[in-house]
Order: C-alpha cells, then structure tokens, then sequence
C-alpha cells in the first residue's frame, strides 16, 4: 500500500510528489498518457523542444513560486512577444503603441486614447448586452474588428453576438512601446524543456503510464491510503449529474525544411476565415538556432466526452454544476481534488504550483 496515488503526471502532482516524497511519503503517480508532464510535455523533435500540447510560457508575480521552480530547472530569458495577422496587416500585442501606430498612424498615448475614445462615443453603448458590444465599448471599432472579433469567435465557436459579456471584463490597452504580453517581473522557459524539469519533480515516486485510475481501483481498491485526484471532477463521479463542458483544441503539427517559419514564437490569427487561432514556432522558445523548424497550427474544436479537455467553460450554468460537485468532492474523506480539471477552472502554471503548495499545507498540517 502506498500512502499516496496521485492521479495524473502534470505539473499539480508533481509538487505533491516532490513535497510528499521529501518527508518520507510513498506515492505511486499514474497517468492515462503514455509520458509525464501533462500538458506542459515537451518532446524533442531534431533537437527542437516542441510544445505537444500548444505554448506554455511559464510567468509569475510569485517570487516564492519563481524560487521554488528553480530548485528543478534553469530558466532562460525568454518574453512573449506575439504578434497579429489580420489578413495582410500585421500589429503587435498585447494591444500597445506599436498596435496603434500601425492601425492609425498616431505616435503619443494622447492620439491613441482619443482615438479610441471618439470611436467608443459614436458607438453609444451604455449596457453591454453581448461580449461585441462589451468589447467595442472597451476599444472601439478598429481594434474589435480587426484583433478580437474573429479570433474570440474561432476559440468560443459562435458569433460575438451569441456571447455573454462577462467573457471579455476587460481588453487592456497599454499606451507604451513594450511588446511584453505579460505584466509579470518573472519569466522564461526551462532550459531543456519542461518534460525534464517535471520528471525531476517526481523522482523517488512510482510511476506507471498508460494507465487509467478506475480500471486500477477496480483491480487493487487499496492500493492506497490516499489519492490525489486531478482528472475530470464529473467523470470521477461517473457524470452524474451531467457533464461539464469544454472547449478543446487540435493540433497540427509538422517540421519544415527552413531554419526559420515566421520569425516569432507565437503569431495569431484573427480573421474568422482562417481556421486555426494561431501557429506556434517551437524553436523560438529555446532561441534555437537549427536548421530545420517545427510549427503547430491551433484549431480550437467543440469538446465532446472522449476529446481532450482544455478549457473550461466557466459560465452561470457550469459553475452551478460544478458546486453540486465539489460538494460530493468536499464529502469525500481520504480524495484531494486538484488542478484544472479536478477544480474546474483555468490554471497558469504559477497558480497550479502555487495551488499545490496551499492545498500540500492543509493536507500536512504544517
């Protein structure tokens, strides 16, 4: 008997097992998956760290968490920096200075904020019914057509007009020349990929692959004292109550005989007429230098039991779903629910870590 059965190889249970494993803790760690790391797997491809399950960019305001991830990895200094194709223009993001200069031709923060606030005056709109009218009354006519409308349609799969408003609280608009999308001081990638710093996560801990959490307590019910559960809340409960709903994503995925695809690590695409979201340029991440590259196209899909789950769909109806789950989770003595899918809600990988560190203290005591 172990003491812990962490289901799932991603980056939730990995903290549990490195802290666990560290005060004397058995864990046996399994995942349906035939690798480690969850959607955070990297997997080498001519030399190339590709990303198997789209970007992840590891950024935090967490200094302790910054800390704590560099116990298992170097950092190198890579910043997201991605860009906009909208037809045949191209604009920086997040939406800043360069965005404007390149749509309108102004050049002071004053221009851009008056630009964007006659276009939101013409517009009128005082109560935002839908996510169009909600977006155009934080930025105008422009910038909704051209980087937000067709991009948020493609990932949600309806028209901005069949959307809720709350989708969209806010489209921040930073009037600086700084193409940095993220406001956080810590952030990079893990020199060598995230798949070695995980599998350095879970040393000392069991692990077994390819292997599905009820097939195996159907097979050896007390084969611990205790499981740490971040698959699905709803299939954990055999969806009774219903499932919960998702939107999921595929991947297209190939090696190009060029040193160099498209320049940058990350470029969406924003007009609806394009069907995938964006494409990712793996080497970039790594500043690599090889002569060949690996790009993946995004196409997001509408999730269906058997699909991948990727993003939960955070509305009034799943959320109340949700609560009559947790409510039989918060029942369940000796099973700790975690994680994106365990907790239903989307994860940064700081916060899942962070997450982990708060829910690892209630669990010891400590």
């Amino acid at each position: 008997m172990f003491d812990y059965l962490l289901v799932g190889a991603g980056l939730y249970n990995a903290v549990f097992a490195h802290e666990l494993t560290k005060r004397g803790k058995t864990c046996l760690v399994i995942d349906r998956r035939n690798h480690i790391a969850g959607n955070i797997y990297t997997e080498t491809v001519s030399d190339i760290h590709v990303h198997k399950y789209g970007a992840h960019i590891f950024h935090t305001s967490d200094k302790a968490v910054w800390e704590y991830v560099h116990q298992f990895a170097e950092f190198n200094h890579f910043v997201n920096s991605p860009l906009a194709v909208y037809h045949d223009e191209l604009y920086n993001l997040p939406f800043n200075m360069n965005t404007f200069s390149k749509m309108w031709g102004v050049r002071t923060p004053d221009e851009a904020k008056a630009k964007i606030a006659e276009q939101v005056a013409e517009l009128g709109i005082a109560e935002p019914k839908n996510l169009e009218e909600q977006a155009l009354s934080l930025v105008g006519t422009d910038v909704y057509t051209k980087l937000v409308k067709g991009y948020t349609e493609k990932q949600w799969g309806r028209d901005c007009k069949d959307l809720p408003a709350f989708i969209i609280r806010r489209l921040p608009c930073r009037f600086t020349y700084n193409n940095n999308y993220f406001n956080d001081p810590y952030q990079g990638i893990p020199v060598g990929g995230y798949t070695a710093m995980v599998e350095k996560m879970f040393a000392g801990a069991e692990i077994r692959l390819s292997t599905d959490f009820f097939d195996l307590i159907r097979e050896e019910p007390n084969i611990a004292k205790k499981i740490v559960y971040t698959g699905c809340i709803d299939e954990y409960f055999d969806y009774v109550y219903g499932p919960l709903h998702y939107r999921s994503v595929r991947f297209e995925t190939e090696e190009l005989q060029t040193a160099d695809y498209q320049g940058n690590a990350v470029v969406n695409y924003t007009a609806r007429e394009v069907p995938y979201t964006r494409i990712i340029e793996h080497k970039h991440f790594d500043f690599g230098q090889q002569p060949t590259t690996v790009i993946s196209r995004e196409y997001p899909a509408e999730w269906q039991p058997g699909m991948e789950p990727y993003y939960p769909i955070n509305d009034a109806e799943n959320n109340a779903l949700y609560a009559r789950y947790k409510a039989l989770a918060d029942a369940q003595e000796n099973v700790i629910f975690g994680g994106r899918l365990g907790q239903y809600r989307y994860y940064d990988m700081d916060k899942v870590i962070r997450a982990a560190l708060d829910d690892l203290q209630k669990e010891l005591g400590e």
